[in-house]
């Protein structure tokens, strides 16, 4: 098997692939996978490594100079990287498990706490208006908490439809759920009762964001016609993706240019997920049954 297919094998979906996952990040990662296939190596080993890229990316953002900041971003875009090797191992091996899914997003999270934090700390130590560069922090990271929600929700519907598979939002949280009522008594296990506790609560909030409407509606078009339908507003959706996002604060770090980065997180993306999101309504209205 050539590396290209082997390479296909290990993404998913193209059309939920953020471009910058499948141009720069993707084919990085999948290099890492290929130098540690044959090991003992899991894909939750690759997500403990870029928990521990990312955190280590945000300690050096709190030095506050611009020389650690940068390393801090090439942390960072480590971090993405492992990020992505640890789906495509799984995918490949086909050894992935519902608490490793988990902790792959609690990943992210950790992630961009601490590197928000960082920054936060760093802008404490320098001079100028540190309180106001404070403020644009909390509002650019609750900016990108909302994007991530409504970025995660509609990936997921539409490879609900378009593969024909059970509301994936509504019956993952019904099975973790069960899960953990089951353990959470349970001696040594309290690393997945912590991660499942994070997952359901992330699942309520991102309910409340999304909205109770959206969550419940169903569709009855052909996978194939929702699929050339939705695609292109999937597309524009992941313009404000994660890895966008990331690549965003990555490249205004090499620029020294955080002011930019607000402007594009605070602004830009805000403004284009208020414009998506009242397209993607008259979409949904063409499709909706209940």
């Amino acid at each position: 098997m050539s590396w290209i297919t082997e390479y296909k094998q290990s993404l998913k979906m193209p059309a939920v692939e953020e471009a910058v996952d499948m141009y720069f990040y993707r084919p990085l990662a999948f290099l890492l996978v290929k130098s540690i296939y044959h090991t003992r190596i899991t894909p939750d080993h690759l997500t403990l490594g870029a928990i521990f890229m990312g955190i280590t990316g945000g300690v050096f953002y709190a030095f506050g100079m611009q020389q650690t900041s940068i390393i801090g971003a090439i942390f960072y875009a480590l971090f993405v990287i492992f990020d992505c090797s640890d789906g495509q191992l799984a995918r490949l091996k086909k050894n992935g498990t519902k608490i490793g899914r988990l902790l792959d997003g609690i990943a992210d999270y950790i992630a961009a706490i601490a590197i928000y934090v960082g920054l936060a700390v760093g802008y404490a130590q320098t001079n100028g208006k540190p309180n106001t560069m404070l403020i644009l922090l909390v509002l650019s990271g609750m900016s990108i908490i909302v994007h991530s929600l409504l970025v995660d929700f509609y990936r997921n519907r539409f490879l609900d439809v378009v593969l024909n598979r059970q509301n994936t939002f509504t019956e993952g949280v019904n099975e973790y759920r069960k899960e953990y009522n089951q353990i959470k008594n349970q001696k040594g296990r309290w690393l997945d009762r912590n991660i499942i506790m994070a997952y359901l609560i992330f699942s309520n909030l991102q309910k409340k964001v999304v909205g109770t409407k959206k969550r419940e509606v169903t569709f009855s078009a052909d996978p194939q016609e929702y699929y050339k339908k939705n695609r292109i507003m999937m597309r524009l959706w992941l313009v404000i993706g994660p890895s966008a996002i990331r690549t965003a604060l990555i490249l205004c770090t090499f620029f020294g240019r955080f002011d930019i980065y607000f402007w594009i997180t605070i602004v830009g993306f805000n403004v284009l997920a208020v414009i998506l999101g009242l397209v993607q309504r008259q979409v949904d209205k063409s499709y909706a049954t209940s």
